[in-house]
């Protein structure tokens, strides 16, 4: 997925010399021109884009094993030439990354309040490399707010775990994935009942399987307030977290500024509401949903909705509790963050470098590019994506050399 030096040299001649004619504006000019910027844009590109991902961690067996096993968290991450800007990045790369097929097995768990979950299981029975389905190590895979299985970081996680031999199950949050809510229930990035649910279920089915678990964005705060709560006490042997918003606060108030409100929050409201209007007649019992449906911002509809449904007083105090970087100190096992510091969603001065220090379970990667889930690179980024070779590489270091890791 990377390019070096001379592969961007080599395009770059490539496009020189099918594109640009020694004619173009009557004469050599404009050929000049063009190799004058080129060469500018490159020599920019080089010093200024490209760049090693900062690596903070303060435990070094940790670091060394990054270094050994997952190296791609300490080399140059060269970020699609044409399309390196944050916002640029998170705004297409659902629609320039592929969409690999899988087929999914879906399993409905009902939950202690009488609502129920839908899981999306890729068994991967095929897989050569662990043929005992008993055995055969486990994904637990997190998607975004509004995010499920369909989405394309989540189809690219379990190709990726499909050529390793492990197997995924996708932890849909309630009534987003095409199942009826049984309860005037949803979901929060705080509270973490569904979720310690899903990782008991998945285990006591597969109780020799290893089992670790990733979550992308908001998916990521929940697994990180999960692991926060319980500690050592959990039957992951670690994790993986993409694009985590860890200061909400600070997520929605950058989120505000007039264009990435223009550009991501209006739409992320409307899709907050797409996803609970088809359960209207549920949640009328107890939300005024007229009220809900006119919210403009994330925070109008955190105010009305997620905050009052899950009891708390204010939407301080919601958010208090649902940002990752309070309880990142508690963290008890190997968790290994990815996120960008252009990415609008969770900006680079919320996030708690200080505090991962403090514990030797964490290691944060920042890139200087990405954006929210975006991390694109190559000339023509369909397929592997940065954020993708973090995930194959730390999941297979995890489940084959662990063991490194886990006397810490």
């Amino acid at each position: 997925c990377a390019m070096d030096w001379q592969v961007l040299t080599r395009e770059l001649s490539l496009y020189l010399e099918n594109q640009v004619r020694v004619g173009f504006f009557g004469s050599g000019v404009g050929l000049s021109l063009v190799l004058g910027f080129g060469v500018a844009y490159a020599c920019y590109y080089l010093n200024s884009i490209a760049k090693k991902p900062q690596l903070v961690a303060s435990n070094d067996r940790f670091c060394r094993f990054l270094e050994e096993y997952c190296p791609v968290v300490t080399e140059t991450y060269y970020p699609t030439i044409w399309c390196w800007e944050g916002r640029v990045q998170t705004l297409l790369r659902p629609f320039i990354t592929s969409r690999p097929q899988v087929q999914y097995r879906n399993e409905l768990i009902k939950t202690a309040d009488g609502g129920q979950i839908s899981l999306d299981w890729f068994d991967n029975n095929d897989s050569s490399y662990y043929p005992d389905a008993s055995t055969r190590p486990t994904v637990l895979l997190l998607p975004g707010l509004t995010g499920t299985s369909r989405e394309s970081y989540i189809l690219h996680m379990i190709h990726q775990s499909e050529t390793l031999g492990y197997r995924c199950v996708v932890f849909n949050n309630r009534g987003i994935a095409g199942e009826e809510l049984l309860t005037p229930r949803t979901y929060c990035a705080a509270n973490t009942e569904d979720l310690e649910a899903v990782i008991h279920h998945v285990h006591s089915l597969h109780p020799s399987a290893p089992f670790m678990a990733a979550g992308v964005s908001m998916g990521g705060m929940l697994l990180l307030n999960y692991l926060g709560k319980t500690g050592r006490d959990t039957p992951l042997m670690a994790a993986a977290i993409f694009s985590a918003g860890w200061n909400v606060f600070e997520s929605v108030e950058s989120l505000e500024k007039p264009l990435n409100w223009l550009l991501f929050n209006y739409y992320l409201t409307t899709c907050l509401q797409s996803s609970i209007s088809r359960h209207r007649q549920m949640l009328e019992k107890l939300f005024d949903m007229d009220l809900v449906m006119k919210a403009r911002t994330v925070r109008e509809f955190d105010k009305q909705f997620t905050s009052v449904m899950f009891g708390y007083r204010s939407i301080d105090d919601y958010y208090e509790d649902a940002s990752p970087c309070r309880k990142l100190k508690s963290v008890g096992i190997p968790v290994l963050c990815l996120n960008s510091v252009d990415d609008v969603f969770s900006p680079a001065h919320a996030i708690p470098v200080e505090t991962a220090k403090q514990n030797a379970n964490v290691a944060l990667v920042l890139t200087s590019c990405g954006g929210h889930i975006g991390f694109l690179e190559g000339i023509w980024p369909r397929k592997c994506t940065y954020m993708d070779r973090v995930f194959k590489q730390f999941v297979q270091a995890v489940f084959e050399h662990g063991n490194k890791i886990f006397s810490m």
